[in-house]
């Protein structure tokens, strides 16, 4: 294929969350050339949610299809399958059960359809647009309200025989530890590292600690924005939270690392804008729990995707997956 006729391929990019659902038209160069969004959950029927993504889509997809040919869909949503295309017993979408979702989106569309969760998604993305550029041994780890993962090794996103390799964020960090508030576990990395896990956290060393800042606020605007706001100003309980978080995810990286020995360990999503708070100790204990021969190789660094677009570009990278 020329450069030419590269330069005109475009990918449909589709996330899905929760409550709201992202959509772009991508080309190879990474560049979002029109998005949009709808709610994911005023539809209860899946039928009726992509029926109404077409309607958002279509006027897109006219505008830039006169120019430009598209060469598939990608989805990232939680729960799906990438063998099968399914939407499986996602626990926070309206529609129950399994889905067929690629099967249904390419008769919707007239187009191929590849579905993959979110984290795996955003690792694709990396790799296409990313930090990751050139590497073909990496991790992604997304860090928000939970905590995601994407395992690149040999330069192949890892699946699993049944498509959902890759949740480290529900690997054991603490046997016995703190219980997630979802799947019931005890010591989960993402009950520590996520969001949520930080907000648990700050709650609780506040009120060890009277002193702190974090009591000016009350219970329910505690969060990882307020720690952050807290230890930029120097509160050593807020700093302390991250320092906490940063060694929990640490531990668990310096795991990761001896599994798969990647190039390099790539953090994405609202917690990381805590920066050198929770980045200094991750690293120092990735470090510290490493055999030697793992040692001072795996870079640790921040995702260089736009946070608002990398869905978007992340569910965009599976149509040009080799």
């Amino acid at each position: 294929m020329s450069l030419i006729d590269l330069s005109k391929q475009v990918a449909l990019g589709v996330d899905i969350g929760g409550t709201n659902t992202k959509f772009g038209i991508v080309n190879h160069r990474g560049e979002v050339l029109d998005k949009g969004n709808l709610k994911t959950d005023a539809y209860d029927k899946v039928e009726d949610f992509i029926d109404a993504l077409y309607e958002h889509v279509q006027p897109l997809m006219e505008k830039h299809g006169a120019v430009r040919h598209f060469d598939g869909i990608g989805v990232g949503a939680p729960n799906a399958n990438y063998y099968k295309g399914t939407i499986e017993l996602a626990p926070n979408l309206p529609w129950k059960g399994v889905i067929p979702f690629a099967e249904l989106m390419t008769a919707k569309f007239n187009l191929p359809c590849k579905v993959t969760n979110d984290a795996n998604a955003a690792a694709l993305g990396e790799m296409l647009f990313g930090a990751a550029r050139g590497m073909k041994d990496f991790i992604m780890i997304t860090l928000g309200t939970g905590v995601g993962s994407g395992i690149i090794a040999n330069g192949n996103l890892i699946y699993g025989h049944d498509g959902f390799a890759g949740e480290l964020g529900h690997t054991i960090v603490k046997p016995g530890g703190r219980k997630h508030w979802s799947t019931g576990s005890e010591g989960s990395l993402e009950a520590y590292a996520s969001a949520t896990g930080i907000t648990i956290t700050a709650k609780k060393m506040r009120a060890e600690f009277p002193e702190s800042m974090l009591n000016q606020y009350p219970e329910d605007e505690i969060n990882s924005k307020t720690v952050y706001e807290c230890a930029m100003k120097e509160d050593p309980i807020a700093i302390e939270v991250f320092r906490y978080t940063g060694q929990k995810l640490g531990e668990a990286l310096a795991n990761f690392v001896m599994f798969s020995s990647p190039q390099a360990i790539l953090l994405f999503g609202g917690v990381i804008k805590a920066g050198d708070f929770i980045l200094k100790p991750a690293k120092l204990h990735m470090e510290r729990n490493l055999l030697p021969i793992f040692r001072n190789k795996v870079k640790l660094v921040f995702s260089e995707l736009d946070e608002a677009d990398a869905a978007i570009l992340g569910a965009s990278a599976l149509v040009w997956e080799k």
